[in-house]
C-alpha cells in the first residue's frame, strides 16, 4: 500500500510550489547557509563549516565551505554555533485549538500567531493532523499555501471515525457546535472513508478504542476496521488508528492499520511475538509520550504512579524501537496545549533511541511513509525546508527544541522568536 501513496506526495510537492510562487516577490532569489554544522540525514556523514545554498525553494548545493561556489548577490545567513538539519515532521497534531477553528475569517496575524507557538517556533516545517473539523483545516492549508499565514504545510485526515464520542472531547465538541457522529455499521464507515477522500483528506483515523470513562472502552469491531482500511488503501490514504487497550490495538493491527497513534495505556507489557506481528504488519507507531504525563497531571495523579504510568509507555516504544519498528515524531499537540517539544525528546532517549533514531523519527521515516520523496533529507534537489538549531542535538538531544530559526520553501519563517 505504501507504494500508492504518490498521490500525498504530489499533493506535498504541489504544496510547496504553490508556496514558493505566492512568496516569490518576499523571497531572494538565491540563499545560502554559512558556516554551520549540518546533519544532512540521520544515516548521513556530518557536515563541518558547511553551506547549503538555495534556490526558488530547492536545495541546489550542500557540502563544506571549501568545496562550494556561492552565487553572487545571494543572500548569506551566517550559521556559524549553529546546527541544520531537515525540516521536522509533526506526524500527530490537532488542528482543534480555539484560535484556529475559524480559518476562513480570522485574521492572518493571529492564525499565524498560534501557528507560530504550535509549530513554526519549534521547527515543524510539515504536519499530519489526524482529527480535525476538515473544511476549517482545508481553509486552514489553502491560506497558508496562498503565503497569507505562516504555518507548517499540512496533511489532514479530518474527522475520525468512532463508534462512541471519547469522554474527553464531548464538551468541547458541544461548545464549539461541532458535530463527530458515531458509526456503527461497516457500510456507515466505508461511506464515511468515501466521503473524507473525496473532500481532500489525506489519511483516515479511526478510534478502535474510544475512552467512556470509568475505565470503559467502546471498541471498533473487527469488521469495520477492515472495511474501513480497506476503503482507505483504495484511495491511497493511509489509516492510522487510536487502540487505547489491547482489544483496539488488536483490531488495528489485524485490520491493517499502518500507524499506532499512540502507545497503549491499557495493555500489558508488549511481548516479542506481538512486536513481530507489527512489524510484519509494517506499522509505525507515533509514542506520544508527553501526552500521558500531562493527562497524569491533569488528573492530579501522585509523582509516583505518574512516573510509572509514563515509564510504562516508554517500554513500549524502546521494546518497539528496540526491534527495529518504525517510529514517527507526534505530540499529540492541539489536543494537549504542551507546545514546547523538549519532553518529548528525552523521553524518547529514555527509551533508549539514539539522536540519529530520534531525527529519522521526525525526518526520513515520515517522508517515506508518507510518500515524500523530496522531503526529510538536506541534499541537492530536496525541497528547502530546514531547521537552524542554537546547539548540538548529537550531544543532548533536547537540543532539537532550541530552534534558532527555520526555513520552510527556501522562505525563513518570521515570527516572533526570532
Amino acid at each position: 500500500m505504501r507504494s500508492i501513496l504518490g498521490d500525498i506526495a504530489l499533493r506535498i510537492i504541489a504544496c510547496a510550489f504553490a508556496a514558493a510562487s505566492a512568496n516569490a516577490q518576499s523571497a531572494p532569489r538565491d540563499l545560502a547557509l554559512v558556516r554551520a554544522t549540518i546533519y544532512p540525514s540521520p544515516t548521513a556523514r556530518v557536515i563541518r563549516n558547511g553551506v547549503i545554498v538555495i534556490h526558488n525553494g530547492r536545495i541546489v548545493v550542500v557540502g563544506e565551505a571549501a568545496s562550494v561556489a556561492i552565487p553572487r548577490g545571494a543572500t548569506r545567513i551566517d550559521c556559524r554555533g549553529k546546527f541544520v538539519t531537515a525540516g521536522f515532521w509533526n506526524s500527530h497534531v490537532h488542528l482543534f485549538l480555539p484560535g484556529l477553528l475559524n480559518a476562513r475569517t480570522a485574521p492572518a496575524a493571529a492564525l499565524s500567531a498560534q501557528l507560530d507557538s504550535m509549530f513554526n517556533h519549534w521547527g515543524f516545517t510539515t504536519v499530519f493532523d489526524i482529527a480535525s473539523v476538515l473544511d476549517n483545516t482545508l481553509a486552514l492549508r489553502r491560506r497558508i499555501d496562498s503565503g497569507t499565514v505562516r504555518g507548517p504545510r499540512i496533511l489532514t485526515a479530518g474527522e475520525p471515525l468512532w463508534t462512541a464520542v471519547p469522554v474527553y472531547v464531548r464538551d468541547f465538541l458541544t461548545a464549539n457546535h461541532i458535530r463527530m457522529d458515531p458509526v456503527t455499521t461497516a457500510g456507515q464507515a466505508v461511506a464515511r472513508v468515501r466521503q473524507l477522500a473525496d473532500s481532500g483528506a489525506d489519511g483516515v483515523k479511526l478510534f478502535t478504542g474510544s475512552y467512556q470513562g470509568n475505565g470503559r472502552v467502546a471498541n471498533m469491531p473487527l469488521d469495520m476496521v477492515r472495511a474501513a482500511t480497506a476503503e482507505a488503501h483504495a484511495r491511497h490514504l493511509p489509516v492510522l488508528a487510536h487502540p487505547q487497550n489491547s482489544i483496539g490495538l488488536e483490531a488495528a493491527v489485524d485490520g491493517g492499520v499502518d500507524i499506532l497513534a499512540h502507545t497503549v495505556p491499557d495493555s500489558p507489557p508488549w511481548t516479542p511475538e506481538l512486536i513481530s506481528r507489527m512489524k510484519k504488519a509494517r506499522m509505525a507507531l507515533i509514542p506520544t509520550l508527553t501526552l500521558f504525563d500531562v493527562e497524569a497531571r491533569k488528573d492530579h495523579e501522585p509523582d509516583a504512579e505518574r512516573e510509572a504510568f509514563v515509564a510504562k509507555m516508554v517500554a513500549e516504544l524502546g521494546a518497539y524501537a528496540s526491534a527495529g519498528g518504525d517510529v514517527l515524531f507526534g505530540t499529540d499537540v492541539g489536543y494537549i496545549d504542551e507546545f514546547d517539544p523538549t519532553l518529548e525528546y528525552e523521553l524518547m532517549a529514555r527509551a533508549g533511541m539514539s539522536f540519529r533514531q530520534i531525527l529519522a523519527s521526525l525526518t526520513t521515516n515520515p517522508a517515506t511513509r508518507f510518500g515524500a520523496s523530496q522531503s526529510g533529507r538536506i541534499a541537492n534537489g530536496m525541497s528547502a525546508d530546514l531547521v537552524v538549531l542554537d546547539a548540538d542535538p548529537a550531544r543532548d538531544v533536547g537540543a532539537l527544541a532550541k530552534v534558532a530559526f527555520t526555513i520552510r520553501g527556501g522562505l525563513r519563517t518570521q515570527s516572533d522568536f526570532e
